[in-house]
């Protein structure tokens, strides 16, 4: 590692470190992630600063079924014995774990003693350029700009007592970009995601924002109820992102998510939805590449600590439609007669067809909604995905294929599964940043959409 390096250890060292150091079976995941942020407002820069850290997980296993988990922050080389040595000890308190399987085998990538990989000040250079000018426009007209903006690098080295030494790095880069009128009455929210924050259009973003300010300039009135609706790519990120994180094959076949069938068994095969859409996650999709392999330092529903190092590869959720797959581990696929799919760390959704974004899809409607975004998203019946939350930063009133006003803020109802069924019209994929789950689930290409009868179940005060 060089010298300049912020990590003052050898993250692939301290893992050979573990392995060599257990007695027991063992899966070892060292952490780094180091991250450049910025934040600005009233149009004006105000902090900025650059951080870093290091985390070591113990898997130990015991008699093929007892595992015992220990996590700690910041170890040292000459910490790491004391590290397994815990996990040992808690393996052989603990009681057998049902999805207990033999640990993957494997071999070393090539790169695996490789340095964590880092980011500099120098890298929000550009974005702090494009802020500047953008800023200089604020003043000059009706408007403010606040935000956050980061850059990460996430490098993860998983080491198995079975062989595998695999390390992998996830490069990612948010914008969250808020524009307020002098006087701060209306309020605009646009975001972007990619790799890294040079590939991220802030004039775009501060341009959203200026329109959508503009347009509500002129209040209009409209009752809560069910509205045909345009949602854009950032909202039905977080619907999709929300079914996704719903769609795990153990809860479906128990009959507790929307996935199952009533008395058990999945909806694997059934049709959604008539309109040709499909829902994929795939490791090496351009610009959304995440880790091929299971790296998970948790057993849960949705992941198993004996599936480290298991190959993820493209999977279709819903094809075309129709119900294609759930993700599983080893042991959910069994319990739900299922293929091994195991999720992968992105999410696309795509239409047959579709074309053009969220204001095309405003031209195609007579009478209806523009909703910016969504927040505060809360589950209220897991059967149905039956989902509530608040609009925010702009809903609009749309006549003749125009904006012709903001209205209120609302709560909704709704379930993004049984949404499906009422979509009309889908614009051209595009990568997006969900306004509630981006910051955990950033890689995400979805389109707008055109939905019939949106729940807009009551007004909101919420600004």
């Amino acid at each position: 590692m060089s010298g300049t390096s912020v990590f003052s250890v050898d993250p692939a060292e301290l893992a050979e470190r573990a392995v060599a150091a257990a007695t027991d079976p063992v899966v070892v995941v060292v952490s780094t992630a180091s991250e450049a942020n910025l934040r600005w407002a009233s149009s004006t820069l105000t902090t900025n600063g650059l951080t870093s850290s290091l985390s070591a997980t113990v898997v130990s296993v015991h008699g093929g079924d007892r595992v015992g988990i220990v996590s700690r922050d910041g170890v040292q080389p000459g910490e790491v014995a004391a590290l397994v040595a815990d996990a040992e000890r808690a393996a052989r308190a603990s009681s057998p774990a049902e999805d207990a399987a033999e640990l993957l085998s494997g071999s070393a990538d090539d790169g695996f003693g490789e340095a964590p990989a880092e980011v500099q000040a120098t890298d929000l250079a550009r974005l702090a350029d494009q802020l500047g000018a953008a800023f200089d426009a604020a003043r000059s007209g009706e408007h403010e700009l606040f935000g956050y903006a980061e850059q990460t690098a996430s490098t993860t080295y998983l080491a198995t007592s079975t062989g595998i030494r695999r390390r992998f790095v996830q490069p990612a880069a948010v914008v969250q970009l808020n524009g307020k009128s002098h006087g701060r009455t209306r309020s605009a929210w646009a975001g972007g995601a990619a790799t890294a924050l040079d590939a991220v259009d802030v004039s775009g973003l501060v341009g959203e924002v200026v329109t959508r300010l503009g347009w509500q300039a002129r209040r209009v009135e409209l009752d809560a109820g069910r509205h045909d609706t345009v949602l854009p790519p950032s909202a039905v990120a977080d619907l999709m992102l929300y079914a996704y994180f719903s769609a795990d094959a153990r809860s479906a076949h128990e009959g507790r998510s929307v996935f199952g069938r009533p008395g058990g068994g999945t909806r694997v095969g059934e049709q959604l939805t008539e309109m040709p859409l499909t829902l994929r996650s795939d490791p090496t999709a351009p610009g959304l590449e995440c880790a091929p392999y299971v790296v998970t330092t948790a057993s849960h529903d949705g992941a198993s600590v004996f599936d480290n190092g298991l190959p993820i590869g493209p999977a279709s959720w819903i094809d075309r439609g129709r119900l294609a797959a759930l993700p599983t581990t080893r042991h959910t696929a069994r319990l739900a007669d299922l293929p091994v799919t195991p999720g992968a760390g992105n999410l696309l959704l795509e239409a047959d067809g579709g074309t053009g974004g969220a204001d095309d899809l405003v031209r195609g409607l007579d009478d209806g909604l523009l909703v910016t975004c969504l927040w505060y998203i809360r589950e209220v019946d897991p059967q149905t995905l039956l989902l509530t939350g608040l609009t925010r930063d702009g809903v609009y009133r749309v006549q003749g294929g125009e904006v012709v006003g903001a209205v209120t803020n609302y709560r909704f109802n709704e379930s993004p599964v049984g949404m499906l069924s009422r979509v009309e019209a889908a614009g051209a994929t595009e990568r997006t940043l969900g306004r509630e789950f981006g910051d955990y689930a950033p890689r995400t290409a979805v389109p707008a959409l055109r939905v019939r009868g949106f729940n807009c179940s009551s007004v909101s005060q919420a600004s």
